[in-house]
């Protein structure tokens, strides 16, 4: 199976760190790796590097290359702009048609934790299997903890099969991003997992799911494989740019056909770092007794549950705060209740219309 790390996004939630030009997959957040290379280390023994493909965009591609500088030019899938993962995944599965058009492939996003990484790879091994024995689409789903309103919901139904301890489930529908009420049902019916953006297939039944439920995309795609043949990038970017922008789980999960889909029940102690109130959860074994995680040249007293972080070389002080993510770098400076983290990616909206974009 090929593995392509999904190393294109920019992580607006994690802002002041995470920006255009340096997102938060490269750099160090839970431990002294970028998160971008230890997903790309969690496959490497197992695949070995010939098999790790990393999907990225053109302004990205620098930043990727200092840190995999042994990759072959190959390895290194790149989109001439940004379309959202409909059409990147679109393109990537076209590319990786033309190197073996049923070979099975998995996109794994390049910024998640994961704690049992052994549990982790054992998914992957049986989803190749049942890609190969059933040719459905297989995809991963988490225990939901707490509402989230940033993730996507995968609706299972009956065991499908049991592989050791590892749950295989029929799929019973996708909800992308619901409102909080919703949510909130999900996680008390006990029959909605997170989704967990692990899409496993192969090119060719991918580039056959965007031909019928985004036809849009798939009618582009095939005038993009013309251009690919012929070696024209300026074809290519031209067209790529034409497709609409929009999620591979709007594009296609919310319409597929439930029988096409079997979603593999994941437990390997995921979290997903797209927020700083996220962060701050994950990193509970390093908080000190009064729940406060620290980075950086920080100062605190009466403080409590907060995630300081000081990214400059100024010293961060703090007193008597409690509930409240502290950003600070070279240029910006984030202060914001933990309960209002995910609410970071609307203030950078509010920047770009108010013209500060040199910060982002």
């Amino acid at each position: 199976m090929n593995i392509i790390i999904l190393a294109g996004g920019v992580g607006k939630r994690l802002w002041p760190l995470g920006r255009q030009n340096n997102p938060k997959q490269f750099f160090p957040i839970i431990s002294k790796k970028p998160l971008v290379k230890e997903t790309y280390d969690r496959f490497l023994k197992v695949y070995g590097s010939k098999k790790i493909f990393l999907s990225t965009t053109a302004d990205l591609l620098p930043f990727l290359k200092k840190i995999f500088p042994t990759l072959s030019p190959s390895q290194f899938l790149v989109e001439p702009s940004r379309r959202d993962t409909g059409p990147a995944m679109g393109l990537v599965a076209l590319k990786m048609f033309l190197k073996d058009p049923d070979e099975p492939m998995v996109f794994v996003p390049s910024d998640h934790f994961v704690a049992d990484v052994p549990r982790y790879l054992e998914c992957f091994k049986i989803g190749e299997k049942i890609i190969k024995e059933t040719n459905k689409l297989v995809d991963i789903g988490i225990t939901a903890t707490f509402p989230s309103t940033v993730l996507g919901y995968t609706k299972i139904d009956k065991l499908y099969k049991k592989v050791g301890d590892i749950a295989v489930y029929n799929f019973a529908g996708h909800t992308e991003k619901p409102d909080v009420k919703k949510a909130s049902k999900y996680l008390v019916s006990g029959k909605y997992l997170w989704h967990g953006n692990y899409y496993m297939w192969t090119p060719r039944l991918f580039l056959e799911s965007l031909q019928k439920y985004a036809p849009v995309i798939g009618g582009g795609l095939d005038k993009i494989k013309s251009a690919l043949l012929k070696k024209d990038t300026k074809k290519i970017a031209e067209l790529y740019q034409s497709l609409p922008k929009v999620a591979f789980d709007y594009a296609v999960t919310e319409k597929i056909e439930k029988k096409k889909v079997l979603i593999i029940k994941g437990n390997f102690g995921w979290s997903d770092i797209g927020a700083w109130d996220v962060l701050h959860n994950q990193l509970q074994g390093e908080a000190d007794d009064n729940g406060n995680v620290v980075k950086g040249r920080v100062v605190h007293q009466q403080t409590e549950n907060c995630l300081l972080f000081s990214h400059s070389k100024k010293v961060l002080a703090a007193v008597g705060l409690k509930d409240m993510v502290v950003v600070d770098t070279e240029d910006a400076l984030l202060v914001c209740p933990k309960s209002q983290a995910q609410d970071v990616k609307k203030l950078i909206e509010k920047m770009e219309d108010e013209g500060f974009n040199s910060y982002l």
